[in-house]
């Protein structure tokens, strides 16, 4: 099955809560004017695309629809997708040149953080790569055990310490097993307090430190993970997490629960950041690589 296909099962809910307020607008198509414009700004609102960038976009798509006397309801609707599509940033996957390369995967709780590892760590090994886990969150009770079962079912290594353990000196002893046991990717879980905690933000500054001075030169993924049902609290989680470690991408989890899906589109865009996976099920295979202009075909579709 196609991501196309995927994301469009997957995003049922979003999609037919996108597809209703747009097909609402276009239902009484006439023309391209300013009460068409202004009921489409309100429904990308809806969508959770975001005040600015519903009024940025629906902007662009006025001068467009000029410039290209747009008078057909379809080709109003395509440019208005090469448009939201060309809004976010272009997703090049994941960059894992050297060996060993670091996923340092950031969040609150409760956003499917530690799932997500194991999802990644299972399509990294079916490609081949020997991965190790850090099991960094050493806060949360049960997160390490939670990450052994995931390392178990995909064939990776664990590094781990008691819970309470310093989280950085379970980096430091990860980089070192990594090294010595020849492994591809080194995948670090982290704690996931509360995004407005400084000692939370300090910590993974300390992990980035460690990281850079026992594998300088590696390649390196800052992945936040975000909970696609959190609207538009996500923007202001990813901003603050991009200003205590850069993120490199986002994975967006629970996308198959929320029926504001532009979420993905704001978030992107606000950030420059590519959303690089985006959840859609249970499965492991419901963790899909993000494309930004088929996610928008099917959002609509």
């Amino acid at each position: 099955m196609s991501f196309f296909d995927k994301i469009r099962e997957g995003l049922k809910k979003t999609k037919e809560s996108a597809q209703n307020n747009v097909n609402a607008v276009f239902a009484t198509f006439r023309t391209v004017d300013e009460d068409l414009l202004s009921e489409l700004e309100d429904s990308l609102i809806l969508a959770d695309i975001g005040a600015e960038l519903a009024m940025e976009t629906v902007d662009e798509l006025r001068e467009r629809a000029k410039l290209k006397n747009l008078q057909d309801s379809e080709a109003v609707k395509a440019e208005l997708c090469d448009i939201l599509g060309e809004k976010m940033k272009p997703n090049e996957g994941l960059s894992l040149e050297t060996a060993p390369s670091v996923i340092l995967v950031v969040g609150v709780n409760g956003v499917g953080k530690t799932t997500s590892i194991g999802k990644l760590g299972r399509k990294l090994t079916a490609e081949g790569k020997k991965v190790l886990f850090a099991a960094a969150d050493t806060f949360r009770a049960a997160a390490a055990d939670q990450l052994a079962i995931w390392a178990d079912r995909c064939g990776a290594d664990i590094v781990r310490h008691a819970e309470g353990a310093d989280p950085s000196s379970v980096i430091f002893d990860a980089l070192s097993a990594a090294k010595a046991r020849g492994c591809d990717v080194v995948i670090c879980d982290t704690a996931g307090r509360l995004h407005n905690k400084k000692n939370l933000m300090n910590e993974l500054a300390k992990m980035n430190r460690i990281i850079d001075r026992e594998l300088p030169g590696a390649s390196k993924e800052t992945l936040l993970v975000i909970d696609a049902t959190t609207g538009q609290n996500g923007i202001v989680q990813a901003e603050s997490f991009n200003e205590a470690c850069t993120l490199t991408g986002i994975i967006l989890t629970k996308l198959d629960g929320t029926a504001k899906g532009g979420i993905v589109i704001n978030i992107s865009n606000k950030l420059g950041v590519p959303v690089k996976f985006v959840g859609v099920g249970e499965k492991a295979e419901d963790m899909l690589d993000f494309e930004p202009q088929e996610f928008v075909k099917a959002f609509f579709e």
